[in-house]
């Protein structure tokens, strides 16, 4: 019973630091990658679409990246939509592909995405307590309706706050390196 309760909050708490990286994925560093771009839909025939299921996003070198339409007739949508964004790309096309320089980072570029980083951390923090909270919760519905004891609702509760402690830690080292990656020139 109480491996049951910490493994589906081992599961979701897992889920939430999927999530953080996800998030630190979208978070823009002085390196070009295709994830930057999961973000924007475009206007595909009158459907908003992920970007990339209308085009081949790939890295040219270190700083951009190339974005190839499917269709030829997709590729001003395409380039309003990256303008549209909250990137801050500017979009230069040539032909039937769409290059997308990545401009360096300021010094308060890197300091306001720290800060964005930060905030996706504590979001990730505040859902693994929000599980841990849920999962104390259930064992104590356990307790009252005496199918556990009130020795093993305490082990349960030490296990959960262990697990809560390992992935905290985690996101706390996804954190770090997030930050590391953001400030180095």
């Amino acid at each position: 019973m109480l491996d049951d309760v910490k493994s589906d909050a081992d599961e979701r708490m897992s889920k939430s630091l999927v999530a953080l990286d996800a998030a630190f994925a979208r978070i823009r560093t002085g390196r070009a990658h295709p994830k930057l771009l999961d973000g924007i839909n475009v206007d595909y025939y009158g459907t908003p679409t992920p970007l990339n299921q209308v085009a081949n996003i790939t890295v040219e070198d270190a700083r951009t990246l190339a974005v190839s339409p499917w269709e030829k007739p997709m590729i001003q949508v395409v380039e309003k939509a990256i303008l549209k964004s909250d990137l801050g790309l500017n979009p230069a096309t040539s032909g039937d592909k769409i290059r997308l320089p990545m401009p360096p980072l300021t010094e308060q570029n890197r300091r306001d995405l720290t800060k964005v980083a930060k905030a996706e951390a504590e979001n990730a923090r505040i859902s693994i307590r929000n599980i841990r909270r849920d999962a104390n919760a259930y064992l104590k519905e356990l307790l009252k309706e005496k199918e556990i004891t009130e020795d093993e609702e305490r082990k349960g509760e030490e296990m959960i706050q262990k697990l809560t402690d390992q992935k905290i830690k985690d996101v706390d080292g996804s954190l770090d390196a997030k930050e590391t990656d953001l400030m180095e020139m």
